[in-house]
């Protein structure tokens, strides 16, 4: 299969076989996050192996109870890590500042994000499935404490692998043209908008349990692997809140507008407490 195929075909995957990955295929899928592309070559990365049950129970908790974070043999936790270059720069009498900059920041997040992906292509042509986890996101400080983060260190993102036991047939995307401008932006009409995303979705349907299959795929493998009725919570919130089209369904309930916008203030704080000080006026 050529990478092209490979890419077309890939799913996230939230079901897996219980045997483990042998330690010669996670050896080979850290040193491809290592030679991704970073901004500097400075890499301020670090990677932490969730492996042991107790561990992999504990990292669940932390993203929200996802079953399969507790089920897969093997979730890698990346985390922006300045505490390293920090040290270094000290070490050679001159100073790093990058958690007083955004930008550096953003280009640290981006050479995250890029590891992370080169692992995800990788464990792909081996077999290997994976899942991201960003919900971390919203816990940080519990999950530097949990796993010993030091100063300077974030979670930020959780990509969780194992072998397949089931692969989503079909994940719902907007078309490419959709998503491609040509030499500048073109700005679509609202009628182009709303036919775009019909398109990706079909037709709403609350009532409609294979409606979830496709816009909220996490509620039916949880009910798959014991989750506690993630699929009949969800029918049930979409009939409260009234919910009659796939914007709501997004924006009102799996990620609520306003309750996006609070979780900032945790977010800023998890980060002040570890360090981070780029939200401060200068």
């Amino acid at each position: 299969m050529d990478l092209f195929d490979l890419l077309m075909q890939r799913r996230s995957v939230r079901n897996f076989e219980a045997r483990p990955i042998p330690d010669e295929i996670v050896d080979r899928l850290v040193q491809a996050a290592n030679n991704a592309p970073s901004g500097g070559n400075i890499q301020p990365l670090s990677i932490v192996l969730v492996q042991a049950a107790e561990n992999r129970a504990r990292l669940a908790e932390l993203v929200g109870e996802q079953p399969w974070v507790r089920n897969a043999p093997l979730s890698m936790i990346f985390c922006l890590d300045f505490h390293r270059v920090k040290r270094w720069a000290a070490l050679n009498d001159t100073e790093f500042l990058g958690e007083r900059a955004f930008s550096h920041f953003l280009i640290a997040y981006a050479d995250l994000m890029a590891a992370a992906q080169t692992v995800t292509v990788l464990a792909e042509s081996l077999g290997i499935g994976s899942v991201y986890v960003g919900t971390i996101q919203s816990n940080v400080g519990a999950a530097r404490e949990v796993f010993e983060l030091p100063e300077h260190v974030l979670p930020l993102m959780v990509l969780t692998l194992g072998y397949p036991k089931t692969v989503p047939h079909r994940i719902p995307k907007l078309k490419p043209e959709v998503i491609v401008h040509r030499e500048k932006y073109r700005a679509s009409s609202d009628a182009e908008i709303a036919a775009a995303f019909d398109a990706k979705y079909g037709a709403f349907d609350r009532k409609d349990e294979s409606y979830l299959e496709k816009a909220f795929i996490e509620a039916v493998e949880a009910d798959k692997q014991g989750g506690d009725g993630w699929s009949r919570m969800t029918m049930k919130e979409m009939t409260r809140l009234e919910i009659s089209n796939n914007a709501q369904f997004l924006f009102r309930f799996r990620y609520p507008a306003e309750e996006m916008v609070k979780l900032n203030a945790r977010i800023i704080d998890s980060f002040r407490r570890a360090g981070f000080d780029f939200f401060g006026e200068e």
